[in-house]
């Protein structure tokens, strides 16, 4: 979808829902729901796996629904801005009510990443974002970015985290698709080996500062450094 075909899209949007705040009818609502369409199918589709969860579209539409309700155009927020958090809301609620799971914290900042992307782009351009720009934003690639946005609402396993990788190298940063599989490992660490690897290489400090936080000696910490990172290896294979 081109960016004008997008723009023109908002604008119809944005002038529907005047024209619902002037007449307030069940015809002008049901325009502004066909208007709202396409940012229904983009968050939908952003949310699934392959083919757009029909579902998934249903709740994103409820959501367009409860921005009309709760919008106040004096507040000088566009409403396609106000309705993607709406849409973005009602969608997640629905993959939460198959079942809840839990989202790893390490992935929590990344999905927190790609949201804040989401609208900021949508603010700045006057548009909804297309996956592509998104994905510069956050520097993931674009099947990464419809992977990680699932975790919570599927379980992890279901999720095919080899797909999330860095689109560009940047210095003196891993790459995410590295930074996974470290933290993966971490996750299967005793609770001591996890508190040497990230001491060191989280926070920086010496194995000597480490053995006198965690009231150890260093021979012991350097054993657990090394079979924690022993265990890295064979992670990464």
């Amino acid at each position: 979808m081109t960016v004008i075909k997008k723009k023109e899209q908002n604008r119809a949007l944005e002038k529907a829902v005047q024209n619902y705040l002037n007449k307030n009818s069940d015809e002008a609502k049901a325009a502004v729901v066909k208007s709202g369409e396409a940012m229904v199918n983009y968050y939908a589709g952003l949310y699934s796996s392959g083919k757009v969860d029909e579902d998934l579209k249903q709740a994103g539409y409820e959501g367009i629904l409860k921005a009309l309700r709760r919008y106040d155009p004096g507040r000088d927020v566009m409403f396609s801005t106000f309705a993607s958090y709406c849409i973005i809301g009602e969608i997640r609620h629905e993959l939460r009510g198959r079942g809840p799971f839990k989202v790893p914290e390490w992935m929590k900042g990344l999905q927190a990443r790609i949201i804040k992307a989401t609208e900021d782009l949508a603010q700045q351009n006057g548009s909804m974002p297309t996956l592509k720009e998104i994905a510069r934003r956050v520097n993931v690639n674009e099947e990464g970015i419809a992977e990680t946005m699932q975790i919570g609402c599927v379980s992890l396993d279901e999720v095919d985290l080899t797909k999330v990788r860095s689109l560009r190298y940047e210095s003196f940063k891993l790459p995410i698709e590295d930074k996974i599989v470290m933290q993966m490992s971490l996750e299967k660490m005793d609770k001591l080996q996890q508190q040497v690897i990230k001491l060191i290489f989280f926070e920086g400090l010496t194995q000597e500062q480490v053995a006198k936080r965690l009231g150890l000696n260093q021979r012991k910490v350097s054993r657990l450094l090394h079979r924690g990172l022993d265990e890295m290896r064979f992670q990464i294979g």
